[in-house]
């Protein structure tokens, strides 16, 4: 695990940042988002990338588990990110949701339904269908944590 983290795990951290970042300037985000947004799609890519390698679950498992987690990051870091930047936080959201988002699986669905390999093409769609599932889930857990952290800081 730590030969991991140093070398892998530092690696696709910086690439992260970079896609989620690139993916801003493509959607054409505020230039002053545009860092944060890369920040915390790298954080909810390695929160993901650390599930992954730790649990001891099945893969299914590890896919569904580690994108509720890093999708509930992705949320409170945005939460977070859209209060210190005075911004709506669907800016830092959609870029930083690029790292997770199952596009590999589902041209393997589509590649496999052409090439006839039906049952294959089933087990990427169960997977684009819980990665997707479990995303949106993250970011209704996200939701519900914002929204009482800032309940509590107004009572306070």
């Amino acid at each position: 695990m730590q030969h991991w983290l140093l070398t892998t795990g530092i690696m696709q951290f910086i690439l992260a940042y970079l896609a989620t970042a690139a993916f801003g300037v493509l959607l054409n985000i505020p230039r002053r988002a545009v860092n944060l947004s890369g920040w915390v799609g790298a954080a909810g890519w390695f929160t993901y990338e650390l599930c992954y390698h730790l649990l001891p679950l099945s893969i299914d498992g590890k896919l569904a588990v580690g994108n509720l987690i890093a999708a509930t990051v992705i949320g409170v870091a945005s939460g977070l990110a859209a209060h210190y930047k005075r911004m709506p936080m669907i800016i830092f959201n959609i870029p930083s949701l690029v790292p997770l988002v199952p596009g590999g699986q589902a041209y393997r669905v589509v590649r496999n339904l052409v090439t006839g390999n039906s049952d294959l093409a089933y087990q990427y769609f169960v997977q684009v269908v819980i990665i997707a599932g479990v995303i949106a889930i993250g970011f209704l857990i996200a939701e519900f944590i914002n929204r009482v952290a800032w309940h509590i800081k107004r009572v306070d």
